[in-house]
């Protein structure tokens, strides 16, 4: 942010000890660390309100890009018609005997019993 080499430091030193004196010379550096901790916490906030900005219109952007997208998905993809169903409600029982894409009828889980596993006798 700003370029002081060592010498223009010293310089800025050797004036502040002339001009505000020793005695005075901590007290006056005191205050100015406070003036810089207060613009740097404004900074931060302004900082922070501002990149909340950012981040809000890129969202409004991506919002306008998903439902533009979102709206061409639906205008190519094909529409159903009222008689075919689209899927089957998970709540409802399974539709048994409809064939599949196979042409096997879809069972429902309920018949499918699972395999016990032999047991062995222990030692």
């Amino acid at each position: 942010m700003f370029d002081l080499s060592i010498s223009e430091i010293a310089i800025i030193v050797i004036i502040a000890i002339v001009v505000i004196g020793p005695k005075e010379l901590p007290r006056a550096l005191a205050t100015a660390g406070r003036w810089l901790a207060k613009a740097r916490g404004v900074m931060g906030n302004f900082r922070t309100g501002f990149d909340a900005m950012v981040r809000e219109a890129e969202l409004q952007e991506m919002e306008k890009k998903w439902a533009a997208e979102n709206e061409r998905i639906m205008l190519e993809s094909p529409t159903v018609s009222d008689d075919e169903p689209v899927m089957q409600p998970l709540d409802g029982p399974p539709a048994a005997g409809k064939p599949d894409a196979t042409g096997q009828p879809d069972l429902p889980l309920d018949d499918v019993v699972p395999e016990k596993p032999e047991e062995k006798p222990g030692p």
